[in-house]
């Protein structure tokens, strides 16, 4: 079942930090593998948390290069903006797209897409799961886990796309 979603991941964003108590401190750096399926998170240059078993769109290799393409970007990027008010749990938006990835789009003629973002699962879903890659560009871990990357990543946190 593919969800078009990215876009109602970023509905209602909102710039401030949450206020609850972090679990883990401050994360300097973000670091999805894709075909490792995993995000690490890096403080003071080593890594104190990985999550195995994200999800990610449903053309998962290469780099997203326009929209409707089911790819997740690769490349540095930062964490710019967060949603609490998410169809998806929770959201932080990746800067998705960079000037590189508009022009390297307009020369085809075509939008590069945005609206990618990391987040949890549908609200409509009942507590669990969807099963293997459904977003359309997204990166999607369980809500438990999006609760823990919400708490320690800050608006303007680097973030990392490797294949």
């Amino acid at each position: 079942m593919r969800i078009a979603h990215c876009a109602l991941a970023g509905l209602a964003l909102a710039s401030s930090a949450a206020k609850s108590e972090e679990s883990l401190p401050p994360v300097e750096l973000v670091r999805v593998d894709k075909s490792a399926r995993t995000i690490t998170l890096f403080v003071d240059g080593r890594a104190v948390k990985t999550y195995a078993g994200i999800q990610l769109g449903g053309a998962p290799q290469g780099h997203k290069r326009f929209e409707g393409d089911e790819r997740t970007p690769e490349g540095r990027y930062s964490i710019d903006a967060r949603n609490p008010q998410s169809a998806y749990h929770l959201s932080l938006r990746i800067s998705y797209p960079n000037a590189r990835d508009r022009a390297y789009a307009a020369t085809h003629g075509r939008s590069p897409g945005g609206d990618i973002f990391i987040h949890g699962q549908p609200n409509a879903l009942p507590l669990g799961r969807l099963p293997g890659d459904w977003t359309d560009g997204c990166i999607a871990l369980s809500n438990a886990e999006m609760d823990e990357l919400w708490q320690a990543i800050a608006d303007g946190t680097p973030i990392e796309i490797i294949p």
